[in-house]
């Protein structure tokens, strides 16, 4: 029987979620049940699953057995290029090719190899993700109440997500919105799909981006674009649906151009999609913050002629 106090990092977190931290390696099924069967206490009494914690709050954590795992090789600690730090929040610039977290056949990604890089960092979580192809900013939270501020900004469409994509060909001057609605599958291996289908769908959820032409390659265009809704592959869907799929896009875009630019003299082995300016208020002060990232170094030189 282990008894835990409730500290900062643990403040407002909801019971199901402190014991899936607590529990490592335990079956989200198993915790759950021993919710429902009262096996958890918080200050000697009750609770459910969605119970809010609050500093100094005791939970008492029955024994539970935890299968022997397989040691897993170990987290390198790595610092990101910090665009915007202090007491309360991490904005980091992230390079394409890097996952925001581990799973999925992914054994670490940024959130882990931060955590090891600051072992004296009592707190830091994610507050939105990225796709592991895409780069640029990236929000992370030092402290809970910073996290669940700014989780409710993103989850309202309170903030300002600006990307760069270079697309296959010409776009269209007039095509300046683009308001489809997008469903998420799932196909026979688990693999995540998203597509375009009619407003009607049941299932679907209305999408919004904004697209501006930042400049003309003859070959490509760059695009300057701006989401209103946050879903996922949201942009790639979009300007693939739309006729001009993002250069280098290994799920959404034109497979036989991408191989020939990465063979070609170019060589650029990546999806171009660059999450350059976020702006968002400050979660303690309330001051409108705008973090920007430049257009990493291949493609600057991929958009250079």
């Amino acid at each position: 029987m282990r008894r835990v106090t409730v500290d900062e990092s643990a403040e407002g977190q909801r019971l199901d979620n402190f014991l899936l931290r607590e529990l490592k390696g335990v079956p989200k099924t198993h915790v759950y049940r021993l919710i429902r069967a009262g096996e958890v206490r918080v200050n000697k009494g009750r609770a459910q699953a969605d119970t809010r914690l609050s500093l100094g709050d005791e939970v008492r954590i029955p024994p539970v057995r935890v299968a022997q795992k397989v040691e897993a090789a170990p987290v390198p600690a790595r610092e990101f290029p910090i665009l915007f730090e202090d007491e309360q929040l991490l904005v980091v610039d992230k390079p394409a090719g890097v996952a925001v977290h581990g799973g999925s056949g992914v054994s670490f990604g940024v959130i882990e190899q931060l955590r090891r890089a600051r072992p004296e960092a009592r707190f830091l979580e994610l507050v939105h993700r990225l796709d592991k192809e895409t780069s640029g900013v990236l929000v992370l939270a030092k402290k809970r109440s910073a996290l669940t501020q700014l989780q409710d900004q993103f989850r309202d469409r309170e903030t300002g997500k600006t990307y760069a994509a270079l697309v296959w060909g010409d776009w269209p001057e007039k095509l300046k919105v683009i308001d489809q609605a997008l469903l998420k599958t799932l196909d026979a291996q688990g693999e995540r799909h998203v597509r375009v289908v009619p407003a009607g769908h049941e299932a679907a959820k209305r999408s919004i981006t904004l697209v501006r032409v930042a400049k003309r390659l003859g070959w490509a265009t760059l695009l300057d674009v701006t989401i209103k809704t946050g879903r996922t592959h949201q942009i790639r869907v979009h300007l693939a649906s739309n006729g001009h799929a993002i250069v280098g896009d290994p799920k959404y875009g034109d497979f036989v151009k991408n191989k020939e630019l990465a063979r070609g003299p170019k060589r650029f082995e990546r999806m171009f999609l660059h999450a350059r300016r976020l702006q968002f208020l400050h979660p303690a002060t309330g001051e409108v913050l705008a973090c920007e990232a430049e257009l990493p170094a291949d493609c600057r030189a991929l958009t250079a002629a």
